[in-house]
């Protein structure tokens, strides 16, 4: 099929132009683009997430536990105060209260063992 250029087109075209039926380049590049920024901005976005959780990784299991559901709301609410507690609460060292209660009654029981014989 011969080409039919309408006489007022300049002569000099820009490269983005393309002509019909071709593939456009300039499209496949900036589709090739945003699938790439899509991808790093997700992966900053879960990194985002993770902060309160890594930060809470040595605590005891309860605080680590309640830290890593509320990073997970936030991350499925779009909460962000969900996330703001979370990372409140991995930065706050809840003292453990539980072991030295353990650690009593264990000595309580002893006691009482050595008193039934």
């Amino acid at each position: 099929m011969d080409k039919v250029i309408n006489v007022k087109t300049p002569e000099h075209l820009p490269s983005f132009f393309t002509a019909p039926g071709e593939t456009d380049g300039l499209f496949v590049g900036v589709v090739i683009f945003m699938i790439a920024l899509l991808l790093a901005f997700g992966n900053i976005y879960f990194k985002l997430h993770a902060i309160p959780e890594k930060m809470a990784h040595g605590i005891n299991s309860i605080q680590f536990q309640l830290v890593g559901i509320l990073s997970l709301l936030a991350l499925f609410t779009h909460n962000n105060l969900f996330w703001v507690f979370a990372l409140l609460l991995a930065v706050i060292r809840i003292p453990d209260f539980i072991s030295p209660l353990n650690t009593i009654a264990r000595a309580a029981k002893r006691l009482s063992d050595r008193r039934d014989n």
